[in-house]
């Protein structure tokens, strides 16, 4: 392995870009201003070549986090020893200020699935990815963040509202909250509840990072159905809830999530300067 960069430091509460391969040469050529970058863990998993070097390169210049997909935190399958393993060895290269991974189950008996599905909210389940987290916790030897999943179903037998159990999830394992206010707009249209009950409950210091996306609304059996596409700009609706969390919080780290019908970087940047403009609002009011 490489000897290990400098880092520019923790990641502000600031607005963020999703670095997509696209986008990667013209954002090491322009370095444009914007505060800090994310990637998704799996794709750095390789010991080395291009894509790793290049994001050698452009964290000598942004903050970085690495948010993951496959850990299967939700899963009944043992955690994957070696999924592990490449995600210290990815965090002792890129040296991240923030590591994160979604409260959901992608796998089971060995078989894989490319969404990210939800757990029944039940005491049992509880347990169960609280102990998982506190295990990949303690094998990486720092905290994470957990990130709230978009739903298109329910389990009859949850006993416990969603922003509940996340709520305890971060409170039994020490780890902190990635919250996705999009993710929150989409479930709440799909099954009926009230989006700003679910961000109030939440606990304004376990959140260490929000998310922000576009969905698409599918017409299905006569009614509609929100997916969470990551394809469209951010809708009014996330924004106006995206203002209410932050008169809660305070400013976060904030991210523009966008991975299917990739914009050019310049639109990229100028949903990101959306967040930004609110954020800076936020600090000004808290000065």
């Amino acid at each position: 392995m490489d000897a290990l960069l400098s880092t520019p430091g923790p990641v502000p509460a600031q607005a963020g870009i999703g670095l997509r391969a696209p986008h990667v040469r013209e954002l090491l050529e322009r370095r444009p201003r914007v505060a800090w970058l994310e990637v998704h863990s799996e794709n750095y998993f390789a010991p080395g070549g291009r894509a790793v070097a290049e994001l050698d390169e452009l964290r000598r210049d942004y903050p970085l986090s690495l948010h993951g997909v496959g850990l299967s935190l939700g899963s009944t399958d043992p955690l994957n020893d070696a999924h592990l393993g490449n995600l210290q060895r990815a965090i002792a290269r890129f040296s991240p200020a923030l590591v994160s991974e979604h409260l959901c189950w992608t796998s089971v008996d060995g078989g894989h699935f490319h969404d990210l599905l939800p757990l029944p909210y039940t005491e049992e389940a509880l347990s169960h990815v609280t102990a998982r987290i506190g295990a990949v916790q303690e094998r990486l030897g720092r905290r994470i963040l957990i990130e709230n999943v978009s739903s298109y179903l329910e389990f009859e037998h949850s006993t416990i509202p969603e922003w509940e159990f996340l709520r305890e999830v971060a409170a039994r394992s020490g780890c902190g909250i990635l919250l996705d206010v999009n993710n929150i707009y989409v479930s709440a249209v799909n099954h009926g509840f009230d989006a700003k009950v679910y961000l109030d409950a939440i606990p304004a210091r376990e959140v260490g990072e929000i998310h922000l996306a576009g969905h698409v609304r599918n017409e299905v059996e006569g009614g509609s159905l929100l997916i969470d596409s990551h394809s469209r700009p951010v809708c009014d609706e996330v924004w106006a809830l995206y203002e209410h969390a932050l008169s809660r919080l305070g400013p976060r780290p904030t991210l523009i999530e966008w991975d299917s019908d990739l914009p050019t970087l310049d639109a990229l940047l100028a949903e990101a300067a959306k967040a930004q403009a609110r954020l800076e609002r936020r600090h000004a009011a808290a000065a």
